[in-house]
């Protein structure tokens, strides 16, 4: 499938064009308390912290408590952005997640539900690590449409509920943790408006990144499902190769959809996949990297929730300021990948991670 970028025919008018656009209006983040030390993997895994620093440059990683699940960081993220945006009502909720608490029905719905956001539209969206860009383009849609006029967009994943912990290669990669925002109608020349999206996707390679067990596939097919297929599978080389490629490319396409150049981004916001695929990055697209945004030694990868998690922890430093340019950008299974380009507006303070000293939980 091809990205939806600049030459694409098939290409409709941005939010941005047609007068209505969705502006960030909250953002928050939050992380499970617990925290997992990559000294505390070294002793039960083949591995130490200096070969975890050096080959993905993460330092610790939060996991949910036995008997938590994504619904619960979720709703701790999206009271915070709530908060932050100086509102108690939206009009649609959306949850980007791989780790759903059950394959039926949605999460969003429970979230919404357990926020007092009663009769809001909720869906779930699921594109793995892209799952939060593709959550801002769906919501951007709802908002452009006048279907909506705010919608809450919560980007949540506890990786620790599908990762095999004896699997030496993901099991010190990936973490738990939720990050949100709400989106506001507004102009397209606002601060904060989002509208220069580019997506893609490519089908062909969906098993280089799988959770092989739980859906129909596995269900309707003779035989139990292994203890490999029951938990999270990743083809390290491939992806590291594909995930470099197309974020790169979604990059470039989305910043020749906002007419603008490398040089003029401030803030460059991937995936926190690893500080490896990080690095390589920024150097293709000749993006200092005091310029790229990353908390990955702090939280690990932790999926849809990421890009959200990243943006509230720089937004929190006073590392992104009001009228910075910003340049997100991601890659997941299915393969997806996505990017998005805004100018960064004057919010509330947003909502802390709980590690930086902030008792969330309320």
């Amino acid at each position: 499938m091809p990205s939806l970028s600049p030459t694409s025919p098939s290409v409709l008018p941005s939010a941005a064009r047609q007068g209505r656009a969705a502006v960030l209006c909250g953002l928050a983040g939050w992380v499970p308390p617990r925290v997992v030390t990559n000294e505390e993997l070294s002793r039960r895994l083949d591995t130490s912290d200096a070969w975890i620093r050096t080959r993905t440059g993460i330092g610790q990683r939060h996991f949910v408590e036995p008997g938590q699940a994504t619904s619960d960081v979720a709703v701790e993220a999206g009271r915070l952005a709530l908060r932050s945006a100086g509102t108690d009502a939206v009009d649609a909720v959306v949850v980007a997640t791989t780790t759903p608490d059950r394959p039926c029905p949605a999460t969003a719905p429970v979230v919404a539900a357990r926020l007092g956001l009663d009769g809001a539209a909720a869906f779930d969206i699921s594109a793995v690590c892209t799952g939060f860009v593709y959550g801002l383009a769906s919501a951007a849609g709802l908002i452009a449409a006048g279907v909506a006029g705010r919608v809450l967009l919560i980007g949540a994943d506890t990786y620790s509920s599908i990762v095999d912990p004896d699997d030496r290669t993901n099991a010190i990669i990936f973490g738990d943790g939720a990050g949100a925002v709400v989106l506001r109608a507004g102009g397209p020349e606002e601060p904060g408006a989002v509208g220069h999206f580019d997506l893609g996707s490519d089908g062909a390679n969906e098993e280089m990144i799988m959770v092989a067990a739980g859906g129909s596939r596995q269900r309707t097919s003779p035989g139990e499902a292994s203890r490999e297929e029951r938990h999270f599978s990743m083809r390290g080389k491939e992806v590291f190769r594909h995930a470099v490629t197309r974020m790169t490319a979604s990059a470039r396409n989305t910043l020749a959809l906002a007419d603008h150049k490398a040089e003029d981004v401030d803030h460059f916001v991937p995936h926190q996949a690893n500080l490896r695929i990080l690095r390589s990055v920024a150097e293709n697209l000749g993006l200092p990297m005091d310029h790229c945004v990353s908390n990955v030694e702090s939280v690990g990868n932790t999926g849809a929730a990421s890009i959200p998690l990243a943006l509230a922890d720089a937004a929190a430093r006073g590392a992104i300021r009001p009228g910075d340019n910003v340049l997100l950008t991601a890659f997941g299974g299915g393969l997806t990948w996505g990017s998005c380009f805004l100018t960064w507006p004057a919010l509330a303070q947003p909502g802390l991670p709980h590690d930086q000293g902030e008792e969330l939980a309320s």
